[in-house]
């Protein structure tokens, strides 16, 4: 049994969704973290982690929806950060890839979002694109712990980001033929690293070319077994180790 630590699986992006989130313990998957993004996600996110016993949530601010609702988004956090089975403010981030005309205020939404947690006691869920560095520098301002999501980095950023005490979300690019990131992940010990999938996107080897959900983090999961030598039993008695010391359910 696996844990998703970052997927979407919301109405706003599957029309099945509710059969995908009965499903879950069916497919392997002991619990998910479903991450908002903007003021509409966020709301959706209460109302699944109060049906389905095994959904838990994130609420976070995008860096692509910083201009999208943004007081009233900021406000609608703070003021359900702390309902049950809200576990981590995220998705949170920067992402230049697009465009560095916002930089300035993606970093200070971003900054505010970290302060949510600091305050509030809760891991964060970083999204990075193209952004190293000032993801760096403004995590260091804050004391908080978390996952950076997505984590394809060299090992040099994962060292980085290991010394700030965060651990790194692997996902579907870690099955992609022309990855680099097993050989990065062969220098780091299990104990930094958590599962996801990010749900509906970034689908693994061999569902590449399908609509990525939860249950193919197995995929993933089996992959990074291969690269530690062991069993999908330790791995997962070993990711669940990982997942107890940046969240408190």
């Amino acid at each position: 049994m696996f844990t998703d630590t970052h997927c979407h699986v919301l109405s706003l992006e599957y029309d099945n969704y509710d059969e995908i989130l009965k499903k879950l313990s069916k497919n392997q998957i002991k619990r998910i973290i479903v991450n908002g993004y903007d003021l509409e996600s966020n709301k959706e996110v209460l109302k699944l982690v109060k049906k389905y016993p095994n959904v838990y949530g994130a609420l976070g601010i995008h860096p692509d929806s910083i201009h999208k609702n943004i007081d009233e988004s900021i406000k609608f956090i703070k003021e359900n950060i702390n309902q049950e089975k809200i576990i981590a403010v995220g998705e949170i981030g920067l992402d230049y890839y697009y465009t560095k005309e916002n930089k300035n205020d993606q970093i200070k939404i971003f900054n505010k979002m970290l302060e949510i947690a600091e305050t509030n006691n809760k891991p964060v869920i970083v999204h990075n694109r193209e952004a190293t560095k000032d993801i760096i520098d403004n995590l260091k301002k804050h004391q908080v712990k978390g996952i950076i999501h997505c984590f394809s980095g060299s090992l040099e950023t994962a060292k980085d980001y290991l010394k700030l005490g965060f651990k790194l979300g692997i996902n579907g690019i870690l099955t992609f033929k022309k990855s680099n990131l097993p050989e990065t992940l062969i220098n780091i010990e299990l104990k930094h690293l958590l599962l996801e999938t990010d749900a509906p996107y970034i689908s693994p080897e061999p569902v590449r070319k399908e609509k990525n959900e939860p249950k193919n983090i197995i995929h993933t999961a089996q992959k990074l077994a291969d690269i530690f030598h062991i069993d999908l039993d330790t791995l997962s008695e070993e990711l669940e180790r990982n997942f107890e010391d940046i969240f408190d359910i």
